[in-house]
This record gives structure tokens, C-alpha cells and sequence, in this order.
């Protein structure tokens, strides 16, 4: 029996035995054109990032520019605080020190860049995320020890639920289920 998908559905999940199967699987989605794959393993298989064709993440953008941020920070908030709000004449040096100001700066580079990969990470990866559409899937609970995944989404602008399901069960997999959103 054929899965039915409707259009507000997550997608759909087809589960494998064994990862060389669900490579298979992935190659032969992305020949047929899909792009919005995603894949459930538990553990690294190789080659599987390759042909999902996974982006390169934003994270060193955004920890440069959590870095960028911190360091302009502090160096201000220390310009500001010994020109403008307090100054004060130490042994004759100018009010303008920059060689004194560059260890706190140095520090809340580092600070910066240090939350900004923590968030960052958060952000982009949907984080915390308490529940996902695939959990839903009976069985999944099984991909964290011995079933592999391969869920092609209905976001994918070319998603037909027959031609999904078709391209999917002459790969014979396990069972083929519908992932509710």
C-alpha cells in the first residue's frame, strides 16, 4: 500500500537496513533531481554529506564578525572610559593610550567570538528545537541505533507524493511512511 501525502505533510521517510542501502537511496533522489534531502543515521556513513550536497555553514562568518563586534566594543567602552568619562593623567602618558587597551581588547575579541559561535551554532541549526515532524514517524526511534533514514521534504519544488513514493519503493526499503508536520 502506497503512502498518501498531502500537501501540508513534512514529507516523506523511507527506512533502510543497512547505510549501503541508504546511499543508494540518496544517489539515486538526487539523479531524479530532489534537493531538500535530509538523512537520519546512527552513525557517520561515508560519502552520504557529498551527495547530499550539505552547504557550507555561516558559522566562521558569524564568529569573525562576533569577534569584529567585541573587540570594537571594547576598545570604545575603554577609549570612552579613560578620554571621555574619566580621564585621568598617569605619569605624564597620553589620554589616548592604545598599547594599555590592547589586552582587554584582545580578551573580549575572543568573548565575543566565544558567544557568537555559541548562538550562532543555536541559531542555525533551528536550536533548541524540543520536537521534530520525524519523530512522529513510527519506528524512528531506531535510527540512533540500527535503521537508516532517508526523508526527501515536501519543500522540494520537484515533489510529487507518487513520484517520491514510486522512486522510493524501487529501492525497496523497509517501509516508506508519510512524515505529518
Amino acid at each position: 500500500m502506497k503512502p498518501q501525502i498531502e500537501a501540508r505533510n513534512y514529507g516523506l521517510i523511507a527506512e533502510f537496513a543497512s547505510p549501503e542501502e541508504l546511499l543508494i537511496a540518496a544517489e539515486t533522489a538526487r539523479r531524479e533531481g530532489f534537493t531538500h534531502l535530509d538523512a537520519y543515521t546512527p552513525f557517520p556513513v561515508e560519502g552520504l554529506a557529498q551527495v547530499l550536497e550539505f552547504r557550507r555553514n555561516r558559522i566562521p562568518l558569524v564568529v569573525l564578525l562576533g569577534g569584529l563586534a567585541g573587540g570594537i566594543g571594547g576598545y570604545f567602552m575603554l577609549w570612552y572610559a579613560t578620554n571621555v568619562d574619566y580621564p585621568i593623567n598617569v605619569g605624564g602618558r597620553p589620554f589616548h593610550s592604545w598599547p594599555m587597551y590592547l589586552p582587554i581588547t584582545f580578551e573580549l575579541i575572543i568573548l565575543g567570538a566565544a558567544f557568537a559561535a555559541v548562538l550562532g551554532m543555536l541559531g542555525l541549526n533551528g536550536l533548541p528545537r524540543p520536537h521534530h515532524p520525524v519523530f512522529a514517524v513510527p519506528g524512528f526511534e531506531r535510527a540512533t541505533r540500527d535503521r537508516f533514514f532517508l526523508c526527501v521534504m515536501a519543500t522540494d519544488p520537484l515533489f510529487e507524493s507518487g513520484r517520491v513514493v514510486t522512486m522510493l519503493e524501487t529501492l525497496r526499503p523497509i517501509r516508506t511512511t508519510v512524515v505529518p508536520a
